[in-house]
């Protein structure tokens, strides 16, 4: 298997090629937001993302792991084993192995995947699991278990070291990567929303999840009304100020909010959580969720 972090970026991307023509990669799963697929497979022929992505997963073997490992604890059948469990239902549902989990102590409400697709681990403040019930958790990891199935981590951990060098004044020299990679994800968060979907099996509690992320407070959380949320977003939505969201890594929550809600309709899901009745195809879903989570045009 090629490895990524040996100056052999053209061997990464041929040997995740044929995975892709073999259906095993992540590349054309189902749920998949196919205009996540089409714009990683965009990166193949991007020097900057390609520069960016090899250097990046150098770095992280070198240092970066160790770095970020310093100060978390691993999670297991033995230690951790509410979380542990989670990520092992998770992953079933997903049909992943069951993926490396460390716990960090971090009053922020949030996790992340790092690493490279042949050694990722996903990263969870201890935040979370003080204040997420089991649904919320079973939502959030299964998201992140998402990024390692549709082969996503490489390219993530490569945004995070951009936004490192971009804070120290190297904004220019990062800039084209960056926006190439926000823009893909943007469309790669939405595919990572389905597949905590998948794993909670309820739309409520991804929502209510979501909320939760989002404002860091799950007392606050109580007394937020969404649908006047998503109002209010309605009203300011074609302002200047939308643009910002160009350098976002992920859609604004309201757009994640629709998007999620029109894949609950798919054929896909439904038939995943034993609903009766018929939904939409998967290309119905993604032609209304790139209205949906479009910046500009």
């Amino acid at each position: 298997m090629a490895q990524v972090g040996t100056l052999d970026f053209k061997g990464f991307i041929e040997d995740r090629k044929e995975k892709r023509a073999g259906g095993v990669d992540g590349g054309g799963h189902a749920y998949a937001y196919v205009s996540d697929r089409n714009t990683r497979a965009a990166f193949d022929k991007m020097k900057p993302v390609e520069l960016a992505v090899a250097a990046s997963v150098r770095f992280f073997k070198a240092v970066g792991k160790s770095d970020l490992l310093g100060h978390a604890v691993k999670v297991g059948p033995n230690q951790f084993p509410r979380v542990h469990g989670i990520a092992a239902e998770c992953a079933q549902t997903l049909g992943i192995t069951t993926p490396t989990v460390y716990i960090v102590n971090d009053p922020r409400m949030n996790a992340a995947t790092y690493g490279t697709n042949d050694d990722s681990f996903i990263m969870v403040h201890s935040a979370l699991v003080d204040h997420f019930s089991d649904e919320d958790l079973r939502n959030v990891i299964g998201h992140e278990c998402g990024h390692i199935h549709n082969s996503h981590v490489v390219y993530l951990t490569a945004m995070h070291y951009l936004k490192v060098m971009a804070s120290r004044w190297l904004g220019p020299l990062v800039e084209p990567a960056m926006i190439a990679l926000s823009s893909w994800s943007r469309r790669a968060e939405v595919t990572c929303d389905r597949a905590g979907l998948l794993c909670c099996k309820s739309l409520d509690v991804a929502t209510r999840t979501f909320a939760k992320l989002a404002l860091g407070s799950t007392k606050l959380y109580a007394e937020l009304n969404m649908d006047a949320f998503l109002a209010q977003y309605e009203e300011g939505k074609d302002g200047v100020g939308r643009y910002r969201e160009l350098m976002a890594s992920h859609p604004y929550l309201p757009k994640r909010v629709m998007a999620l809600r029109t894949f609950a309709e798919s054929e896909l899901y439904k038939k995943h959580v034993g609903q009766e009745g018929p939904g939409l195809t998967m290309e119905e879903v993604d032609e209304k969720v790139h209205e949906i989570i479009k910046v500009v045009g």
